[in-house]
C-alpha cells in the first residue's frame, strides 16, 4: 500500500469517527459503573453493534496516550489484558501506520485467540485532542496466520481529550466495532464487548499510574 492510499482510509476513519463523537442518536446504555458509561447502537458498516466507552481518568492527556500509542512492544502490551502483541507491518510516519494486533483467548476460550490487520491514523488536534483512528485493510506482508482467527476492525479508534481547567485529567471517548468471525454465538459477542470495554478503563486508569505518574 502506498502512503497516499494508507492516508486516505485513515483520514475517511478520521471523519466516520468524528461523526461518531458528535452523533448523540440512537445510542443505548448497556453497562454503567465505577465512572465508566458503555452505549451501543447499531452498526451501519457490518451486521453487528457500534459500541461506545467513556469516562474520565486522572492523568493529563499526553500520560493516557503514552499508555494507549500503539506500537511494537508499547505500554499497551503490559496492562491492556485483551492485547498480546502490536507489530508494525508497514511504517509511513510515526503518525500513519498499518499494524497487527494480535489477542488472547477470552469469554473463558469461548474466543480463541485473533489477529487483526488495520491502517491507523493519529491526529492532533487545535483543542489538544489525540485522536487514533483505525480500520481493517489487506496486506501482503501480513496473510492470515495459524493459530489466529483473522478478525476485521470496523472504524474504530479514541478521542484523549482535555478537560477544561482540570490539566490532571483525561476524557477518554472511544469506539469500537469488531468482527471477530468464526463461528460465535451472537450472544458470546455481545455480552463480550461491553464487558471488556468496561474493565479497560479501570485497567487503563492502573497503567497511567504504574508507568505514567
Amino acid at each position: 500500500m502506498d502512503p497516499a492510499q494508507a492516508e486516505q482510509a485513515g483520514e475517511q476513519v478520521a471523519e466516520k469517527l468524528l461523526w461518531y463523537r458528535r452523533d448523540p442518536a440512537g445510542w443505548k446504555t448497556c453497562r454503567e459503573g465505577n465512572a465508566v458509561t458503555v452505549s451501543w447502537r447499531p452498526s451501519v458498516e457490518f451486521p453487528g453493534h457500534l459500541y461506545r466507552g467513556e469516562g474520565v481518568l486522572s492523568g493529563s492527556p499526553q500520560q493516557v496516550w503514552q499508555c494507549l500509542k500503539p506500537g511494537e512492544g508499547g505500554l499497551r502490551e503490559k496492562w491492556d489484558e485483551n492485547v498480546s502483541s502490536v507489530e508494525i507491518i508497514q511504517s509511513f510516519s510515526d503518525a500513519l501506520n498499518i499494524t497487527r494486533t494480535t489477542t488472547p483467548s477470552a469469554a473463558m476460550k469461548l474466543i480463541s485467540p485473533r489477529d487483526f490487520v488495520d491502517v491507523v491514523l493519529v491526529k492532533k488536534y487545535e483543542d489538544g485532542t489525540i485522536g487514533t483512528n483505525a480500520t481493517h485493510i489487506e496486506h501482503p506482508l501480513c496473510p492470515p496466520k495459524p493459530g489466529f482467527v483473522r478478525g476485521f476492525n470496523h472504524p474504530c479508534g479514541c478521542f484523549i481529550e482535555p478537560v477544561p481547567g482540570e490539566p490532571d485529567k483525561t476524557n477518554l471517548v472511544s469506539f469500537f466495532q469488531s468482527d471477530l468471525s468464526g463461528f460465535l454465538p451472537q450472544s458470546v459477542v455481545d455480552a463480550f464487548f461491553p464487558r471488556s470495554m468496561a474493565e479497560f478503563y479501570p485497567n487503563l486508569q492502573k497503567a497511567v499510574k504504574k508507568f505514567c505518574s
